[in-house]
């Protein structure tokens, strides 16, 4: 874009998010117009509903906004290509993540950025305030903390924690994947794949392509390609990926370059212009490169497509094959709170990954269409359907 363009864009931005002061509103959905609407709606009437749900603390998903609300967390340590820039500047992060939820699911969301960067009073404050939610869902927090926060409130709570950071983008990433592969005529089973980030979406892409059937997955992250021999200068979560096997180590190289040649597929959640087109140029036939890094890709599409790779995915809306979590989180979310589901399992994630790669049939996959768009209306409720039957199962 060229200055004035980009100027021009940026006023526009900040008028939309001045007009209404914020992009969200919390407002009554009852009469409050007469003594029996304030009796009804709030004394003497309330204290029936708190004795009812004092007596079975499950009736608040009936008697109070619970049973509709989720909370959007954060400590604002890493956003979108933003970085560490905290809680009052993800504000306006969380806001669009909640508009984005209500529009597609109609699931209301409360934004809640937390002044701390300590793992351990993020648990505590999370844990504080679940009883006001029917489920919890992490966003833009580091990794590796972002893991064990995850894990440890997961553990703790008996409601869904969902990091869509991690999980939103392995389900749609995946779904992308075995489409794209359907169009190459390559089994996932078969095929060589390069992961570049092992962040949160890096290692959390690696983990639910191998519940899905890969074999030969290796990673490349700020340290060179990931191999036993470096394994003391990893964090926990890259320890972990070498520890179950989930990633092949080769010891004999240490740069992309290297580790590009004659793969099949590159997956980069990393950094902006690591890939190259000679890169690109080095892979198998028929090649898939998914570049989703934010904001600025690890290859321009227009690089990528002059290196012939066969399907190119971005995080764009502005290029083919848009791969973005809002393709997820919200039937996800729809699907637990109908079945007051008590967590976010594997095998919710895998049919959440099938039923958005379902929604493409065969006949219509091609290079440049491999998932839904993100205002298709099936989107929602064949994710939903899928996460609750699958809920329900337990």
């Amino acid at each position: 874009m060229n200055k004035k363009i980009m100027n021009d864009f940026r006023e526009k931005v900040l008028k939309l998010h001045q007009q209404n002061t914020g992009k969200l509103d919390i407002l009554p959905n009852v009469k409050l117009d007469t003594r029996d609407d304030l009796s009804l709606a709030y004394t003497p009437g309330v204290a029936i509903a708190c004795e009812e749900i004092a007596k079975d603390k499950t009736k608040a998903y009936l008697y109070t906004m619970k049973g509709k609300t989720v909370a959007i967390v954060t400590d604002g340590s890493a956003v979108l290509g933003l970085g560490k820039i905290g809680p009052e500047a993800a504000l306006p992060v969380m806001e669009g993540k909640s508009a984005l939820l209500y529009k597609f699911s109609k699931i209301q969301a409360m934004p809640i950025c937390l002044d701390t960067y300590d793992e351990e009073e993020i648990i505590k404050t999370v844990k504080y305030l679940a009883p006001n939610f029917s489920a919890i869902m992490l966003e833009d927090i580091q990794a590796p903390k972002c893991v064990y926060i995850e894990d440890t409130l997961q553990r703790d709570l008996d409601i869904p924690v969902f990091h869509d950071d991690q999980h939103g983008t392995a389900i749609v990433v995946s779904a992308a994947l075995l489409n794209a592969l359907k169009v190459i005529n390559k089994p996932l089973d078969k095929v060589k794949i390069v992961v570049s980030g092992s962040g949160a979406a890096g290692s959390a892409i690696i983990k639910l392509l191998n519940v899905l059937g890969a074999k030969e997955i290796y990673n490349y992250n700020i340290l060179g390609v990931v191999s036993k021999s470096k394994y003391h200068q990893y964090d926990c979560v890259v320890k972990d990926l070498i520890d179950r096997n989930l990633v092949k180590t080769d010891e004999s190289i240490n740069t992309l370059a290297e580790l590009m040649i004659g793969k099949d597929a590159f997956i980069g959640v990393s950094a902006k212009n690591i890939l190259n087109k000679a890169m690109v140029e080095s892979m198998a036939k028929d090649n898939i490169v998914f570049a989703l890094a934010n904001p600025e890709p690890e290859i321009s599409y227009a690089l990528a497509k002059e290196a012939k790779a066969r399907i190119i995915g971005t995080g764009r809306s502005d290029f083919p094959n848009q791969i973005n979590n809002v393709l997820v989180f919200p039937g996800l979310m729809k699907g637990a709170l109908k079945a007051r589901a008590k967590s976010i399992t594997d095998e919710m994630k895998v049919v959440a990954c099938k039923a958005l790669q379902s929604l493409v049939p065969e006949e219509l996959l091609s290079e440049a269409n491999i998932l839904p768009g993100i205002f298709d209306e099936r989107v929602v409720e064949t994710i939903a359907e899928a996460i609750y039957k699958e809920a329900k199962k337990g």
